[in-house]
């Protein structure tokens, strides 16, 4: 017998206005978008209904993992508590960052992050998670053994999501050695002559494996229909590069030539929400209301606060950005970018996930969630 659910009363944000009227779910899918008045159904009192919001970029979950140097938390635990967190934020489809390949600045041993995998699949198979958890592979190229990282994920599904990343001196994030002194050396309190060591290494290991490592990771995403990244391209060349690579997310560009670069080649442009709601880059790179106002930002993530990626959207809007062009930025454009087509919009046959918002001003309140359907918050 079918199941259905009636949300009346509502400001429900299409792709293209926001429509007062109601829903109706059928079996974990959208059966119906009415205008105006209908006399039953749950009253949202004028709540926002908004799709689920799809988060393709978060270390949220290694902050779990890992809440201290060194600490290593249960990986069931760390992922519920992870879960909380993002469905509480009205994410209904989260891609948890997974590192690959060590260097020095920490990173992870060979088969722990396969384990966290593992694990993530346990969690879902046990019905353990409120959101749907698929994996976003971040690959230092110029880590030696970011290839014997990425070989152990060869054969998993839940891998949707493929981003190459150099953090070497004079690289893409870091352009002026002014960045990198303040990242690195202030931050580990190195003295002048280790220092001076540490980024030799860096720049020997960037020159030796990047390109070997980006060309194979490409190759083998390509080949099998996973998405891949590009990671914060500072030049055209390095939009050139992407190009080549069959790159469709540009993640964090660092100059304003770049995010146009990428826009205009057809990628989706990925700037932090909390760059938003801060006005500025933590890193004290390019911000992203500016690719806001020029029409150049596509997709928003969370980063490293769950709870932006709601809040993001709103303070666009206040600041003259239809509400519905901002939301795409969190729901449809992150969904086409990734090839999910069953999600990320309020629309006939799609995947019932929804979001109850109240926000008459300041911070946004998330009442319910729902995932195909189903009431997660």
């Amino acid at each position: 017998m079918s199941k259905e659910t009636v949300f009346k009363n509502a400001r429900i944000i299409l792709d293209d206005e926001i429509l007062n009227g109601s829903v109706m779910i059928r079996d974990g899918k959208i059966a119906d978008v009415s205008e105006g008045f209908s006399a039953v159904g749950e009253d949202f009192e004028g709540d926002y209904l908004s799709p689920g919001l799809i988060e393709l970029h978060t270390d949220h979950l290694e902050s779990h993992y890992s809440p201290r140097p060194g600490v290593r938390w249960g990986k069931i635990a760390a992922i519920q508590a992870h879960d909380a967190q993002i469905a509480a934020s009205g994410i209904t489809t989260v891609f948890d960052c997974l590192r690959m390949g060590a260097d020095e600045d920490g990173g992870f041993e060979t088969g722990e992050m396969r384990d966290m995998a593992d694990a993530l699949a346990t969690a879902a198979s046990e019905n353990r998670l409120k959101a749907e958890h698929l994996i976003h592979l971040r690959c230092e190229v110029s880590a030696s053994d970011v290839i014997d990282h990425f070989e152990t994920f060869e054969h998993d599904p839940q891998v949707r999501l493929v981003s190459m990343m150099d953090h070497a001196p004079g690289q893409r994030q870091f352009q002026t050695m002014d960045q990198y002194t303040l990242y690195y050396k202030t931050k580990r309190g190195m003295s002048d002559a280790q220092f001076a060591e540490f980024v030799a290494r860096r720049v020997e290991a960037s020159e030796r494996h990047a390109r070997k490592h980006r060309d194979i990771i490409a190759a083998f995403c390509n080949q099998h229909g996973i998405t891949v990244a590009s990671h914060d391209d500072a030049t055209v060349e390095h939009v050139e590069e992407a190009i080549s690579y069959g790159v469709r997310l540009a993640e964090f560009p660092t100059s304003h030539e770049a995010a146009r670069a990428s826009h205009q080649a057809g990628m989706s442009v990925l700037m932090g929400a909390p760059n938003i709601v801060r006005g500025k880059s933590h890193s004290g790179n390019i911000t992203a209301k500016d690719l806001a106002d020029q029409g150049i930002l596509d997709v928003l993530s969370s980063d490293y606060v769950p709870f932006s990626l709601i809040c993001a959207p709103f303070i666009l809007a206040d600041a003259g950005m239809p509400l519905e062009k901002a939301i795409a930025m969190v729901t449809s454009t992150p969904a086409r970018t990734v090839s999910l087509d069953d999600r990320g919009r309020i629309a006939p046959g799609l995947r019932a996930d929804l979001v109850r918002i109240d926000r008459k001003q300041g911070v946004p309140v998330i009442r319910s969630v729902w995932r195909e359907g189903n009431r997660v918050i």
